[in-house]
C-alpha cells in the first residue's frame, strides 16, 4: 500500500489557534475552561465550558460575505484547513484538483443556527427562518465548504460518530489515499455545540462536569478519583494527508507519518462503553496490526479520557488488557484536561497533539491529576510536561453509541 504521510497541521482550540500556542499551552498545562459565555447559564447546574476565544474568521481567510452563510463548526473548519494547507506549503493551482479530497468529521454540526432559527419559527413565523438554515445545519458542509474554498474536486464527505467522528476522518481519509483514490486529503474533525440546548440534553443525562462552576479550571480531571464528568469544548484539528511519493516530488517538509488505523463498534449501549472496554481493546489491536508494531514500540498514548466514570476506569483497563505489563511503563495523557472535550473534532486535535509531542520530545501532562483513581493505576503524566523522545504514538478516540477508533502515528525516517 501507499505510505501516507502527514505534511500539514491546523488547530483552533479553547487553549490556542494556531498548533504551535495549543501544544506550547497543553504541555505547559494551562487550562483552556472557564465559565461559559456563549448563552446564559443562569438555570444551568453546568456554568463551565472550554471555548475558543478571539476567533475572528475574516483573519484566517473567510470571506466576510461567507461568514453568515456558515455555522461557527463550518467556519472552524475552513479556517483550520486554510491554515493547515498554508502550513504545507501546498499549492493547489498546481494540483489536480480531482486528486485532492476532503474529509471531515463533526459529532453534532450546526446546533447553534438550529437554535437560534427555531426561536424565530416560534416568535416570528416561518416566513422568517434563514434560507441558509439547512447549508449551515448539515455535517457535510464543512467538507463541502472546504472543497469549495480550495477548490477541491476529489473524493468528498464527513463521518459522523459522536466523539469519534474526527479520528475516524482522518483513517478513512488514510485509506482513500491507500487505496489511489486520492493523492492529498485535507481530513480531522470541528465541533462548536456549546448552546443551551446542547448543555441541556448533556447535563440531563448527567454526563458534564457540574460541581466545579466555582473553580472551572479544576472541572476536568481524566482518570482523578473525583472525577465526575466531562466539560464541553468546541475548535477543530485538521491535517494535510498526502501519499510519500507525491509529498516527496514537490519537496514537502514531512511531520509525520499514518501507519496504523482500528475501528470497532462496542454493539452494548447508547452512552456507556462496553464493560471492561472489550471494543476499544479491539480498536487498539487492529490499529496495531495494521501498523505491524508490538504494543511494547508505542512511545505514548493520547487517552480518550473523558473524565467520566466509566470511560476512564474502562479505557484503562483496555489498555493493560491490550499492553499487558508495558501499559504500566508507557506514558499516557489525557489532554482533554487542558482543552476539555471537543467532541466531533477532538480526534483530530488529539492527533495533532501526538505529532507535536514527536517532533518536539515533550509529552503533555493530565493536569488536575492529584489524587488518582486507584483503579485507573497507570502512567498519566500527572500535572507536568514530561521530556522524553518517542517515535511511535497512539491515540484514542470512542464515541457515545459504541463507536471506537484508535490512530498510530510515526516519527517520519
Amino acid at each position: 500500500m501507499k505510505r501516507v504521510v502527514i505534511t500539514g497541521i491546523g488547530a483552533i482550540t479553547p487553549v490556542g489557534n494556531t498548533p504551535s500556542t495549543f501544544f506550547q499551552n497543553i504541555i505547559d498545562g494551562k487550562s483552556g475552561l472557564g465559565l461559559v459565555s456563549h448563552f446564559d447559564t443562569t438555570n444551568f447546574k453546568c456554568k463551565v465550558g472550554a471555548q475558543v476565544k478571539d476567533f475572528e474568521p475574516e483573519e484566517f481567510g473567510i470571506e466576510k460575505k461567507d461568514v453568515k452563510k456558515m455555522d461557527r463548526f463550518v467556519q472552524f473548519a475552513v479556517a483550520t484547513s486554510l491554515q493547515a494547507v498554508k502550513d504545507a506549503n501546498l499549492d493547489l493551482s498546481k494540483e489536480d484538483a480531482t486528486r485532492v479530497g476532503v474529509l471531515i468529521g463533526s459529532g453534532i454540526g450546526g446546533l447553534p443556527i438550529l437554535e437560534k432559527q427555531h426561536m424565530r419559527l416560534l416568535q416570528e413565523g416561518p416566513d422568517r427562518v434563514s434560507p441558509f438554515l439547512i447549508p449551515m445545519l448539515i455535517i457535510n458542509m464543512a467538507s463541502g465548504m472546504v472543497a469549495i474554498y480550495l477548490g477541491a474536486k476529489g473524493p468528498s464527505t464527513a463521518t459522523v460518530s459522536a466523539c469519534a467522528s474526527g479520528a475516524h476522518a482522518i483513517g478513512e481519509a488514510v485509506r482513500w489515499i491507500q487505496r489511489n483514490d486520492a493523492d492529498v486529503v485535507i481530513a480531522g474533525g470541528t465541533e462548536a455545540c456549546i448552546t443551551a440546548l446542547g448543555y441541556a440534553g448533556f447535563e440531563n443525562m448527567h454526563a458534564l462536569c457540574v460541581d466545579s462552576n466555582d473553580n472551572p479550571t479544576r472541572a476536568s480531571r481524566p482518570f482523578n478519583k473525583t472525577r465526575s464528568g466531562f466539560v464541553m469544548g468546541e475548535g477543530a484539528g485538521i491535517v494535510v494527508l498526502e501519499s510519500l511519493d507525491h509529498a516527496s516530488k514537490r519537496n514537502a517538509k514531512i511531520y509525520a507519518e499514518a501507519i496504523g488505523y482500528g475501528m470497532s463498534s462496542d454493539a452494548y449501549h447508547i452512552t456507556s462503553p462496553a464493560e471492561n472496554g472489550a471494543g476499544a481493546v479491539q480498536a487498539m489491536t487492529l490499529a496495531l496490526k495494521d501498523a505491524q508494531v508490538n504494543p511494547s514500540e508505542i512511545g505514548y498514548v493520547n487517552a480518550h479520557g473523558t473524565s467520566t466514570i466509566y470511560n476512564d476506569k474502562f479505557e484503562t483497563i483496555a489498555i493493560k488488557t491490550v499492553f499487558g505489563d508495558h501499559a504500566f511503563t508507557v506514558p499516557i495523557s489525557s489532554t482533554k484536561s487542558t482543552t476539555g472535550h471537543l467532541l466531533g473534532a477532538a480526534g483530530g486535535i488529539e492527533y495533532i497533539a501526538c505529532i507535536c509531542a514527536m517532533i518536539s520530545g515533550v509529552l503533555p501532562p493530565t493536569i488536575n491529576l492529584d489524587e488518582p483513581d486507584p483503579e485507573c493505576d497507570l502512567n498519566f503524566i500527572p500535572n507536568n510536561k514530561r521530556e522524553q523522545s518517542v517515535n511511535i504514538c497512539l491515540s484514542n478516540s470512542f464515541g457515545f453509541g459504541g463507536h471506537n477508533v484508535s490512530l498510530i502515528v510515526k516519527k517520519f525516517s
